[in-house]
């Protein structure tokens, strides 16, 4: 059996959907168990590119099973729309897709009531993709305004129960907006039953449907989404995600035990990005940041939104790396760092004049946190035609061998490049 983990060890953005893509060849279902049409991820081959934001990377792979877990929060709008997209660039889907049918569904008043929140936070706003997401977690907690994709296929229920919650939901976002305009309940039935009708194909019980695999010897892909700096129980409170988006999701995500995972990936970028609010000690807010961002097109997949960009943070991919329990690392996107006469790594933090290698808990202690950086040479060196480790330029294998070494795991993998062979093998 061969069950892997491909896992973000930053904010997220650490190209997982190349790895993944170069992996779905190896395996036979990839699972996408947690986030929702929140999270990007891009893959380039053929001289085309994908944006996938729902659908898991196996989706372009013909004979690939792709399976949308229960972990995940859906817009059906929005999933269909990523259907079409895809079946307009590559002639149809080429994998067979299953969605969870305990999959939690998002509707137009979580949108609504997010983009009020944020709104209404102003200054502090953690800065949310105003795509429902967190409002759909938090009702999946609270449990009595959520509705899962089951739900949809049971008409009469799902009419009453949309009433009561379209009610409640229009007094919270009128009492937070008064210029709010009011949400109907039956104008969304019809709607969501429309979508509905057009993904019941699809909707099945994934964990039955994985447990067979796994019985069957099937080899299966986990396909992570954000990174594990951004996960709502051990990332950077509250200017985090609203799932476990690190290894620690795997298994509420999908019912699928973590035990079985034979090998888990840790991507990183080989410098550190993150999008919205929140504590970076690392970030350059001057012309070598802008230029990490401009050549690495440091533009978010699903917003546009322009990321913050820094030097390779150890101390907070380390703590990534550690809560993944990873077994490799992949490095990404070394090529961007090729133009810079040196290049720097944060091995430690100062706090209060403490020097310290483990990753504050609060974010109010981060804000303190300012970086102890390596210097190291730069290689001055164009490196996106290298396909072998030992046509590295040694200032570039002395680099990610730093990674290594600060995150105590192999690097695997190093990525020079968006396209498939753009790709080096370290071992």
């Amino acid at each position: 059996m061969s069950v892997t983990s491909v896992v973000g060890l930053q904010w997220g953005d650490e190209a997982k959907g190349k790895i993944v893509d170069l992996l779905t060849e190896q395996h036979d279902v990839v699972v996408r168990y947690q986030g929702g049409n929140n999270a990007g991820h891009t893959v380039r081959f053929a001289g085309k590119t994908y944006k996938l934001s729902l659908l898991p990377a196996g989706i372009l792979r013909e004979g690939i099973t792709s399976v949308i877990a229960s972990g995940v929060v859906i817009n059906p709008k929005a999933l269909l729309a990523e259907i079409d997209s895809i079946a307009s660039q590559n002639g149809a889907m080429k994998g067979n897709l299953w969605i969870s049918d305990r999959a939690h569904v998002i509707f137009p008043y979580h949108m609504q009531e997010e983009a009020v929140l944020e709104k209404r936070r102003k200054g502090e706003a953690i800065g949310t993709t105003m795509r429902g997401i967190g409002t759909c977690y938090r009702d999946k907690a609270g449990r009595t305004h959520a509705i899962r994709m089951g739900d949809l296929y049971y008409p009469e229920n799902l009419k009453r129960h949309l009433a009561e919650i379209v009610d409640d939901k229009n007094l919270i976002i009128r009492a937070l907006d008064p210029e709010a305009q009011p949400l109907d309940a039956t104008a969304i039935f019809d709607e969501y039953q429309n979508y509905a009708a057009k993904l019941k194909p699809m909707v099945t019980d994934t964990n039955t449907l994985l447990h067979k695999a796994l019985r069957d010897k099937k080899r299966i892909l986990f396909e992570g989404a954000q990174g594990s700096l951004l996960d709502i129980d051990h990332g950077t409170f509250p200017y985090v995600t609203s799932s476990n988006s690190s290894g620690c999701g795997i298994h509420s995500g999908s019912g699928v035990p973590e035990r079985v995972i034979d090998r888990m990936i840790g991507v990183v970028k080989a410098y550190t990005t993150r999008v919205g609010g929140g504590p970076f000690p690392t970030e350059l807010d001057n012309e070598i940041g802008q230029h990490i961002r401009d050549v690495g097109h440091e533009y978010g997949t699903v917003t546009g939104r322009p990321r913050r960009c820094g030097w390779f943070d150890a101390v907070a991919t380390g703590f990534g790396a550690r809560i993944s329990g990873v077994d490799c690392i992949a490095v990404m996107l070394l090529d961007v760092l090729s133009q810079l006469d040196e290049v720097m790594i944060c091995d430690a933090y100062e706090i209060d004049g403490e020097r310290t290698t483990d990753f504050p808990s609060h974010v109010s202690e981060l804000a303190k946190a300012k970086p102890v950086l390596r210097k190291m040479p730069g290689w001055k060196t164009d490196i996106t035609n290298v396909t072998r480790p030992g046509d590295l330029p040694k200032a570039a294998r002395a680099y990610v061998d730093a990674i290594s070494e600060l995150l105590e795991a192999p690097v695997d993998i190093v990525s020079v490049g968006p396209d498939r062979e753009r790709t080096i093998y370290m071992r």
